[in-house]
């Protein structure tokens, strides 16, 4: 039977399966039942056999990867499922047919196409339909469940709990009880096993709250109840029950997994698990006879609990938290207010009393991140939703009625503006100050407005309405009750009914304000909360959080945008800084003892984690110093109230345990202030860094005693501070006001002497015994500290050595009196004489004591040479500025500076030289055993500088041979000061032993050996120095004679040479040997050019303290020297960073010797140096200067006077040789000032370097002309702070005093780090220069002068070439302060300097160029110098002016601007003019053709000429005698326009505002670089250019048109009021006109019409003439016909194309880009508008416009509308008929396609970032924009107004149409 049933049921099925690609799935039921009904098929057999041909289909599918199905296959495949669902329905109930479809069809489907998730929705669907129309709810239980359960547990690693097994619902169960019906179903126990985990998580997750969708919608289908559902049975309600059970379960867990798991967590599982709690508060499930409840507030409780989780992790997991939350209060605004069941003893959970959640929300509303604070914002807002928000919201609704009639009293018109703006974005309500007292939502409204004002809304809303409504929160929201309830704390009441909670959530508003994108609102919110009445409301400083003070507000104050005024004029504070200050003085007043303490370290603290920028870090200091201050007063009456009651309870030990806490939190403080001193050192200005240590210095003196904080701390502390305020006088800027009693270092003395002013002098005086105390111990504390460890390296030296530098430096800054140093020498001489007796196990005492002893002496010798240098400028200026004599000197300073000092030293310094002999013998003894054994970090090849590849105990003897001759030759340089005695002479016995022995070692074959030689050269550098520096000072000749060792072995023999000689060879073959390794060399190579830095050095200390050699004997020889130099040429290259120095002073020594006269007697045939020589050096020197990464001062002010040595640059064959080719020298420098264009300093210092030479040289100028154009034209923008930082150095100082000095110091040093300094430099050069050609500078030879007159000549006429033909230089059209603009300023200033080189032979070529600069258009800034210029050349030859400026006055079509400027020219040429005959020969040309101007149509040119016309009048012209019957007329013409001039009002304020310009103005003075330079004084900073003559006038006339078209506009105010108040009156007016009119006809004769002016001639003569004028007037009757007839032509014309034009006018003066404008333009003419408004109507003569605008500005009406008076020419245009529009986005905005323009339209333009300002923004009658799809939400302005002229133009041509 079975095969033809088989045979009967394929065909079917064939048919079938072929069918369902070409059938939609709709159809499938019907062919279905078409097929049954015909063939009589049973269902079910029919069912089997489709579900195994659909079974074989997915098969073979599963061989191929599918990605996402085409639209036929996926029909085919839903037509298959949906044919089997439906006959399973045929079927009816048959759970094992329906068991079969879901093993065999629906798995497999949803396995192989999981992707398509249309096709997984289309079949799950069919099959829910199923099981709910059959109620088959068990099957899924046992089979679709599981399986997508488990599949969630394998991707989770989850094992088998007992949750998860409640229900049975695994996979042991599902096997057990489908045993005996596998081999009934065909279905495979392998099959079965392979659906187990193997579902995607998203399907899972997917398809399991679809089955939930589904059941509760079932269930309440059948069940239409909110009654808690009991699932008896396998019903829906129980399946739902159970289902949504495990999907909490699986929710909570999949929450802490990977990002992929909370995706489907939150976007597949909550949202429906939210929703089936919608309809039910909670499900009791039954399970094995117990009862369990599900309820949301369980469900909730363990979701928040995973939510504190995630929002503890990072961003992501925060985002995701928000989400949740996000998801939960949203689907819980649809939960019904049913009672709630607690499941499992939980507690019921109230979102909004959980602290941690709002203050959650509070961190997300000023997250970084945009998604965050939206997330948080919209949580915020459904959680104050759902707080019974229709109480409040009938509170507000109350209120409306009495707001709207108080609105305008309470408001200002900008915050109604704002307010009806608020109303139609829906955000929120603006509440007024005539409300009543805001109840809890209406402040929850304000707060929620202004923040989505802050994040979502414009510029214009935010400053129209925050400072109104944060006042409003604050005054009128303020509960009564200020008193804090801590029981409601965190709960929703207390976020907004308590004080503490309103300023809580205004901190909110404050930093997210602090961080917008405008600066606008960044400024505004700042001065909102600055502006705010702190010191008047005590209690709201205190409420302040301070997690806000600290964060947020500091960072605020380190914008820049907040410090606009920082730093102008010197003054280091801004108006925020100074309302910050105030604040902190509040806000601290509250705080006392550890807890401010506490405050203000973590105040400090901010400056560890944050960047400050210059004026951020002055607010910060500033506020602490504040915060500090402002707490001492509450701080002394809790002191003064303890110390009242002390007798009454006293508690020793806890007041000791607290003193001992208090005191290391002051240490902690002192080490973070020492932190805000080390930030201000990077802002290299020293009034600003002086500024900053003041301000921590308060802080110090207000909060601890120096006793009260550790020794060591204190001395980090006072190490940190600039040496310049602390030491005995510090740098120049300094020394004049050090003795002045407010000095810093006075100051920190004064802290030192006592506590505070209000402490008794036992406590002061126990204070200061106290530190003295400490530090007398520390010497012996600091030897005696026990080392951790046996050995000891260059680290442990290194970190002594700073440790010792702070403890001297500390000592000579509290140290006053001479009786404070005795504790320290006594120990010093105790100590010293047994130092050679210390043990063996303490080897680090001697390292210590010979430390300490060397950081003594450095900071002695520092002491006297800055006391020295402090003397010496001290009697500089004496006369000057100096109130006190510098004798009246401290008894700390005299003591120091005298010589009781360096007895002790003396004393112990033959102790020192027994323990150096004994401690440098391993220099010049070969080692017996070498020891390899090395410590761990130098094992490897590469050892560093301070890691010595030797034995831990050979490293320890080095460093004691090396400390012990380097303090030796310290201490012997510095008592050689004082005078010479036998200890010294011992001592340098033993450095010149030292030395000879050092360089006779032979060079060991050993690593060890080579460490050994290489530790000796380091120790010979500071003995070279000390005998360099000292040599004049002792007697050498006796050193020579006692110890012949030391002689030169050859008789004859320079004396150095054979020591320089051996020096080499011996470091030369220690290389050559290749035993050290790579790094260990290049310390040699350092140590090497140190030493020879020395050794070269002594010569010159020799001549300067006039030291004599026996026997005639010399230095060095030409042959040693050129030796030395090829030595250095040949490592310049490669130099070392810090070998740059000493090679370069070597260069520079090696130089001078060879070249000076002097110097040349102590050198034996010396040749000099030739030309192949100096080629080496300056390519050496410049390949080592441009392969330095820093430009430091010290290496390129070494090199300038190195190379550019004063011995070489006399030499003109180094600048250009005899066939014209340039010179060494010559490249040298171009090379270098083409690389100062990047490098600000590198030029300076040439310039510095190169005026000094050629002011020494005026013969090798014209070798420099071009590098002369260049540093006269140079300007940088960029400031160097680094620079005056650098200069303190002690490096960088000696460096530049080594070049050639300046030919103006003074004036030269005020510019030192400007962009001016070159060109002073220039400028004072040739100044020197032309007194020199004119013999009335410095006495020299005919050479010198007429070379300076030459040079002089050469450079101004390079440079007037270049004014006249550079393309730059002679452009007419340029912006102002452009670079061009700047060039041009510099160029003329130059000029003006070069006048005076002007000669005979030369002026007709420079006249011929100035004329036609001075023709040519250019700002008033350039022409005054140009005018300066010519006033001098006519002046100094007044034969040119009656030939050249007679002529050009008598062209009358001259250019306005010129014709200005000669008119200037000529007036001051009659006024300076010496000779009293020759000024008035010029008076006499050059007055008559300048009166005609004073008539002049323009109105500059008019005014500027009376006003100088004037001044030659009141100084040439006297007054007429009245005596004198007869004056000449010209006289009286003149006398008469004088006394016009004088006495007319306009005239006087004219000459008013001139401020006397022209009696100051002279000539010559302003062709001198004091007169030009100085500008820079005052407070003009464009490239010193003072305000000009023209400009004053041109910005008077324009005062004074603005003053007559206000005066104008009131007038016609005046006039129209006065109309109103005559109109009641007309009537009688009328009658009074009408009996006028009627007496009027009998007055006046009849033909009064006719009446009109004859003139009277003969009644002869008219007779004669008509006959010959008769033609004559005929013809000019034609003519008049036809130019009437040519005029009437024209104006039909125009108004033809007026009345062509449409009448839209744009209005663009808010806009300052010259693209937008000229683009703006164009549009305008292409649509024919009726005009276009910009802000400066002489732009469209502007290049870059022209080229945009192609000639559209002639067409085109332009209005000129300054941005001033747009308000007054809209409301103008309003008047006229005119709509005004804006084009802006604001909440009213009508789009644009939707808007219906009118025909006459005014179109505003708002600012390109800005857009309109709000005044602006009342005025307009709307507001439209375009409408906008991305992501970018602007448009620029130029497109924006060209899309809305177009649809302007669009409508108008479709109503014409």
């Amino acid at each position: 039977m079975s095969t033809p049933i088989g045979d009967s049921m394929s065909s079917p099925v064939d048919s079938l399966t072929m069918s369902f690609g070409l059938v939609p799935p709709t159809a499938v039921p019907a062919i279905l039942d078409c097929i049954l009904s015909s063939t009589r098929l049973s269902p079910s057999l029919l069912f089997s056999s489709l579900l195994d041909a659909f079974s074989n289909v997915i098969k073979d599918d599963s061989k191929e990867e599918h990605e996402k199905l085409d639209s036929a296959y996926s029909s085919r495949i839903v037509s298959f499922a949906s044919a089997l669902c439906h006959l399973l329905k045929k079927s009816g109930t048959n759970p094992d047919s329906l068991r079969s479809f879901i093993w065999k069809g629906f798995f497999p489907v949803i396995k192989i196409y999981s992707n398509d998730y249309e096709l997984l929705n289309q079949i799950a669907e069919l099959l829910f339909a199923i099981v709910v129309e059959t109620n088959t709810w068990g099957v899924l239980e046992a089979t679709l469940v599981p399986i997508c359960l488990m599949s969630i547990g394998h991707s989770l690693g989850m094992l088998q709990n007992e949750d998860s097994t409640i229900f049975q619902w695994d996979m042991q169960s599902i096997i057990l009880e489908s045993t005996d019906k596998l081999s009934y179903l065909n279905i495979e126990k392998e099959l079965l096993l392979s659906h187990f985990g193997s579902l995607p998580l998203p399907v899972s997750c997917h398809i399991l709250t679809s089955l939930l969708f589904s059941a509760l919608r079932s269930h309440q289908a059948v069940h239409n109840t909110s009654e808690p559902v009991v699932a008896n049975g396998c019903c829906a309600g129980n399946f739902a029950g159970k289902l949504l059970w495990h999907l909490c379960d699986m929710s909570i867990q999949i929450l802490l997994q990977s990002s992929e798991h909370r995706f489907c967590a939150i976007h597949l599982l909550l949202p429906f698990v939210f929703r089936a709690f919608v309809s039910h508060s909670h499900f009791e499930i039954a399970v094995h006879g117990k009862k369990h409840v599900l309820s949301r507030e369980y469900l909730f409780t363990k979701i928040w609990k995973c939510c504190k989780t995630l929002l503890s992790l990072g961003p992501l997991e925060r985002r995701d938290a928000y989400n949740v939350l996000s998801l939960y209060l949203s689907s819980s605004l649809h939960m019904d207010g049913c009672e709630v069941s607690v499941c499992n003893g939980e507690d019921n959970l109230d979102l909004k009393s959980e602290k941690e959640f709002w203050d959650e929300i509070k961190r997300g509303l000023v997250d970084k991140e945009g998604f965050v604070r939206k997330q948080s914002f919209h949580i915020l807002k459904t959680a104050l939703s759902r707080s019974g928000g229709s109480q409040c919201c009938s509170g507000v609704s109350e209120a409306t009625s009495f707001e709207k009639s108080s609105t305008s009293c309470g408001m200002t018109k900008r915050a109604q503006w704002a307010e009806k703006e608020a109303k139609s974005l829906g955000v929120g309500k603006i509440y007024n100050s005539a409300s009543p007292c805001l109840n809890s939502q209406q402040r929850w409204d304000a707060f929620l407005l202004l923040y989505e004002m802050l994040e979502e809304y414009g510029t214009h809303l935010v400053e129209a309405a925050w400072t109104h409504q944060i006042t409003l929160l604050l005054h009128f929201s303020c509960p009564h009750d200020y008193s804090l309830n801590s029981k409601i704390e965190g709960s929703y009441q207390f976020q907004m009914e308590t004080l503490e909670g309103i300023f809580s959530w205004l901190a909110v508003l404050w930093e997210r304000g602090f961080c917008h994108e405008n600066p606008q609102v960044r400024c505004l919110i700042m001065q909102s909360f600055l502006g705010i009445d702190w010191k008047n409301h005590g209690e709201w400083a205190k409420l302040v959080p301070k997690s806000f003070v600290l964060g947020p507000f500091i960072q605020g104050l380190n914008d820049t945008v907040h410090h606009k005024d920082f730093g102008v004029k010197g003054i280091y504070s801004s108006t925020t800084i100074e309302g910050a200050a105030s604040f902190f003085c509040q806000f601290s007043s509250y705080l006392c003892g550890r807890e401010l303490v506490a405050f203000l370290f973590n105040l400090a603290s901010v400056a560890k984690v944050e960047s400050f920028g210059r004026a951020g870090l002055m607010a910060l200091s500033v506020c602490i110093a504040s915060a500090a201050c402002g707490a001492e007063a509450p701080c002394e009456r809790e002191a003064q109230l303890c110390e009242n009651d002390s007798f009454n309870t006293v508690q020793v030990d806890s007041d000791s345990s607290e003193e001992c806490v208090l005191s290391n939190c002051k240490a902690d403080l002192l080490d973070a202030l020492r932190l805000i001193i080390e930030g201000g050192k990077q802002h290299f200005n020293p009034n600003y860094r002086l500024r900053v240590c003041e301000k921590v210095l308060e802080v110090a003196c207000s909060m601890m005693c120096p006793s009260d904080v550790p020794l060591e701390i204190l001395m980090h502390f006072l190490s940190s501070l600039p040496r310049e305020f602390t030491d005995f006088g510090g740098v120049l800027i300094f020394l004049l006001i050090f003795w002045s009693p407010g000095s810093f270092r006075g100051k920190v003395q004064k802290w030192f002497s006592g506590c505070n002013k209000k402490d008794n002098g036992s406590s002061t005086f126990s204070a200061k015994m106290q530190v003295l105390k400490s530090l007398h111990d520390f010497p012996k504390r600091f030897i005696n500290h026990h080392y951790s460890h046996d050995t000891y390296d260059d680290e442990d030296l290194k970190a002594w050595a700073l440790e010792a530098q702070r403890w001297t430096r500390l000592l000579f800054l509290v140290f006053t009196e001479e009786q404070h140093f005795e504790p320290i020498f006594m120990f010093l001489q105790n100590c010293g004489i047994n130092i050679c007796n210390q043990k063996d196990n303490l080897e680090w005492i001697p390292v210590k004591f010979l430390i300490l002893a060397f950081s003594l002496v450095q900071e002695l010798q520092m002491v006297q040479d800055k006391y020295t240098d402090f003397t010496m400028k001290v009697r500089s200026h004496m006369a000057v500025d100096m109130p006190q004599s510098y004798d009246e000197l401290s008894t700390e300073e005299t003591f120091i500076v005298s010589e009781k000092v360096r007895t002790p030293f003396l004393f112990i310094l033959e102790d020192f030289v027994s323990f150096a002999k004994s401690a440098c013998s391993i220099f010049w003894s070969s080692p017996i055993i070498e020891d390899l054994l090395l410590p761990c970090s130098v094992r490897g090849k590469l050892g560093g500088p301070s890691q010595r590849r030797l034995a831990s105990s050979t490293t320890m003897a080095v460093l004691q041979a090396i400390e012990s001759i380097r303090t030796i030759a310290s201490i012997s340089s510095w008592c050689a000061r004082f005078q010479n005695d036998s200890f010294l002479g011992y001592a340098f016995t033993f450095l010149w032993r030292s030395f000879a022995r050092i360089i006779s070692c032979p060079t060991f074959d050993s690593e060890m050996g080579a460490e050994i030689r290489l530790a000796s050269y380091e120790a010979l550098v500071p003995v070279l120095k000390a005998l360099g520096s000292a040599f004049p000072l002792w007697d050498f000749n006796s050193i020579m004679t006692n110890d012949e060792s030391l002689l030169p072995k050859l008789e004859g023999k320079p004396l150095l040479d054979s020591w320089v000689s051996n020096f080499l060879n011996n470091i030369n073959d220690l290389l050559a040997v290749g035993i050290l390794a790579r790094s260990r060399r290049a310390v040699l190579m350092n140590w090497k050019w140190h030493c020879l830095d020395s050794l070269l050095s002594i010569p010159y200390h020799a001549i300067k303290n006039g030291v004599h050699l026996c026997n005639n004997a010399t230095f060095f020889s030409d042959a040693a020297l050129r030796c030395i130099f090829s030595d250095i040429i040949e490592s310049l290259e490669n130099a070392g960073e810090n070998s740059v120095l000493p090679m370069l002073r070597s260069v520079r020594f090696v130089l001078g010797i060879s070249a000076s006269e002097r110097i040349s007697s102590l050198v034996s045939s010396c040749d000099g140096l030739d030309i192949q020589i100096m080629w080496q050096l300056v390519h050496s020197s410049w390949l080592l200067h441009v392969s330095c990464n820093k430009r430091k001062v010290a290496p390129i002010a070494a090199l300038l006077s190195s190379v550019l040595h004063i011995s070489v640059f006399c030499d003109e064959s180094m600048h250009e040789t005899a066939d014209n080719a340039q010179g060494p020298l010559k490249w040298f420098v171009k090379k270098i000032l083409d690389e100062g264009g990047k490098s600000p300093r590198t030029i300076r210092l040439a310039a510095l370097h190169l005026t000094g030479l050629w002011l020494l040289y005026p013969r090798i100028i014209k070798y420099y002309i071009k590098e002369l154009k260049l540093l006269a034209l140079y300007g940088s923008v960029a400031f160097d702070e680094d620079f005056e930082a650098e200069l303190a150095e002690q490096d960088a100082r000696t460096e530049v005093l080594l070049l050639a000095k300046s030919p103006d110091p003074e004036l030269t040093e005020a510019f030192i780090n400007t962009e001016l300094y070159a060109r002073v430099c220039v400028a004072v050069l040739f100044e020197k220069l032309a007194d020199l050609s004119d013999g009335s500078g410095l006495m020299k030879r005919n050479e010198d002068c007429s070379a300076a007159l030459e040079s002089g000549k050469l450079f101004l006429l390079e440079l007037i070439d270049s004014v006249v033909n550079d393309k730059d230089l002679s452009k007419e059209l340029y912006k102002k302060y452009s670079a061009i603009h700047r060039r041009k300023v510099r160029a003329w200033q130059m000029l003006c300097i070069l006048s005076r080189f002007v000669d005979e032979d030369i002026v007709q070529e420079v006249t011929s160029s100035l004329h036609i600069c001075l023709y040519r258009n250019n700002l008033p800034a350039v022409r005054q110098y140009l005018e300066t210029f010519a006033i001098n050349i006519y002046l100094k030859f007044p034969f040119l002016v009656r030939e050249q400026l007679i002529p050009i006055f008598l062209d009358y079509n001259m250019r306005t601007q010129a014709l200005s400027s000669y008119v200037f020219i000529a007036t001051n040429i009659i006024l300076h003019t010496s000779e009293m005959l020759l000024q008035f020969r010029h008076l006499n040309d050059l007055l008559p053709p300048i009166i005609p101007l004073l008539t002049s149509h323009h109105h500059s040119l008019r005014g500027f000429t009376q006003l100088l016309v004037y001044h030659v009048l009141c100084k040439l012209v006297p007054e007429l005698d009245s005596d004198v019957s007869e004056v000449p007329l010209e006289k009286k013409c003149f006398q008469s326009l004088k006394s016009y001039l004088m006495k007319n009002s306009d005239c006087m304020r004219l000459r008013a505002s001139m401020e006397g310009f022209l009696d100051v103005f002279s000539p010559k003075a302003s062709t001198i670089p004091a007169g030009i330079f100085t500008a820079r004084d005052e407070e003009s900073e464009f490239e010193c250019v003072p305000l000009s003559l023209m400009e004053q006038v041109i910005a008077f006339l324009n005062d004074a048109r603005e003053d007559l078209r206000c005066n104008m506009a009131k007038d016609i105010v005046t006039i129209k009021n006065e109309s109103l108040t005559i109109g009641g009156s007309c009537n009688g007016m009328e009658i009074l006109l009408k009996g006028y009119e009627e007496a009027l006809p009998s007055q006046v004769p009849k033909d009064l019409s006719l009446d009109f002016q004859k003139k009277v001639t003969p009644k002869h003569e008219s007779q004669d003439s008509d006959e010959y004028c008769q033609p004559l007037l005929a013809e000019m009757e034609k003519e008049d016909q036809l130019l009437s007839q040519v005029l009437q032509s024209r104006t039909i014309t125009m108004e033809r194309i007026k009345s062509s034009r449409q009448q839209l006018i744009l209005v663009a003066s808010l806009l300052d880009r010259i693209p937008n404008l000229a683009g703006l333009a164009r549009t305008c003419e292409v649509f024919k508008a009726a005009g276009l408004a910009i802000a400066d109507a002489s732009i469209i003569s502007d290049k870059q416009f022209q080229l945009i605008s192609v000639t559209a500005e002639k067409w085109v009406p332009i209005i000129e509308v300054p941005p001033s008076s747009v308000k007054v020419f809209l409301e103008r245009k309003k008047r006229e008929g005119f709509s005004i529009l804006g084009l802006e986005q604001t909440a009213n905005s009508i789009p644009l396609d939707q808007y219906t323009f009118p025909k006459k339209t005014v179109l505003v333009l708002g600012r390109e970032k800005e857009g309109i300002p709000v005044d602006i923004i009342h005025v307009l009658d709307a507001c439209v924009e375009i409408p906008q799809l991305g992501v970018v939400r602007s448009l620029n302005v130029h497109v924006s107004g060209a899309i809305a002229l177009w649809e302007y133009t669009r409508q108008q041509r479709s109503q014409k149409s």
